[in-house]
């Protein structure tokens, strides 16, 4: 987000300084205070889902430890989001609204690197969760011994390194920074495109093999398959999802990254971001929605909640 600009009279200036003058900015009040209001609704439906999913997921024991894992990570980073980056993105805006201009460029720089790591290390958890349910299909067997908790969680610590240090070199060269983020999220995005096509095409043949009976089905494999088909079926919808709120945002700042920042630019980045954040409160009901396990652990834990303060 902080790319270089230069003025009328040849200054230049970082995206920083432009988001936080009235050159930029202005006219745009009424839509701070909105943005403002509603992010700080996503906040709290963000902060309280993913809360729930954080304690569904440490009573489910069904799931498979490394799959879950990836859950967890998944959820906490969109809890950090709800907790973190929105609080920080509504104080901007407030900054904004109010004209406070000197403390203005301090909360779009650090809310813009809070946003850059979550957002990104939410892209690299669901891409792994792709690979994940990949692996799952044809390793069969093996799978419990090549996806073990210690491997997982080093991918996962690298998955949070990553967008930490491509979000600090923006000191360095803002536009190393996002364009980074610009290709490593459309790496992601192929590499769980290729991972579900593989895994239907995978689906039917094994299908196809029944119906031809050269394999014979049992009642065993028919739940494993009926099973595991319900948590690819979760993993693709937390994936559409996330590409329809990210789009919008990325067209935006891939135009940035080639022409720089206007104020009709500026008006789409605060309302893309927005679409961004939404994300965050979507997923814990998709979560709800396709995973059977954690809708009755959620159930379970607001039903006891509700019994405690009644």
């Amino acid at each position: 987000m902080a790319l270089l600009n230069f003025t009328g009279n040849g200054h230049q200036k970082t995206f920083e300084d432009l988001t936080c003058s009235p050159h930029i900015t202005a006219r745009l009040h009424g839509h701070f205070t909105f943005l403002s209001v509603l992010n700080s609704f996503l906040s709290f439906t963000a902060f309280l889902g993913n809360a729930l999913i954080l304690i569904a997921l440490h009573k489910e024991s069904s799931l498979h430890p490394p799959s879950k894992l990836l859950l967890r990570s998944l959820a906490t980073t969109d809890l950090c989001v709800g907790l973190i980056a929105e609080p920080l993105t509504v104080t901007y805006y407030m900054s904004v609204a109010n004209e406070h201009w000197n403390i203005c460029p301090h909360l779009s720089v650090v809310g813009f690197m809070t946003s850059y790591v979550l957002c990104g290390v939410s892209v690299a958890t669901l891409t792994t969760i792709s690979v994940d349910r990949l692996l799952a299909l044809l390793l069969g067997l093996r799978y419990r011994q090549v996806v073990t908790l210690k491997r997982t969680y080093v991918i996962l610590f690298t998955l949070w390194v990553f967008p930490a240090v491509f979000s600090a070199m923006r000191f360095w060269n803002p536009l190393i920074t996002i364009w980074c983020g610009i290709i490593g999220t459309f790496l992601c995005l192929v590499i769980s495109l290729v991972s579900y096509t593989k895994i239907f095409l995978t689906l039917r043949h094994h299908k196809t093999q029944i119906q031809n009976h050269v394999q014979q089905p049992n009642q065993t494999n028919q739940m494993n398959i009926a099973r595991y088909k319900k948590a690819v079926s979760a993993a693709i919808w937390l994936q559409l999802t996330l590409v329809v709120c990210y789009l919008p945002f990325g067209i935006v700042e891939t135009l940035w990254a080639n022409i720089g920042l206007s104020a009709s630019a500026y008006h789409a980045l605060i309302y893309t971001a927005t679409l961004v954040y939404l994300n965050s409160s979507l997923n814990p009901i998709l979560c709800c929605w396709k995973l059977d396990e954690v809708r009755k652990a959620v159930k379970d834990t607001v039903r006891q909640v509700l019994c405690h303060f009644s």
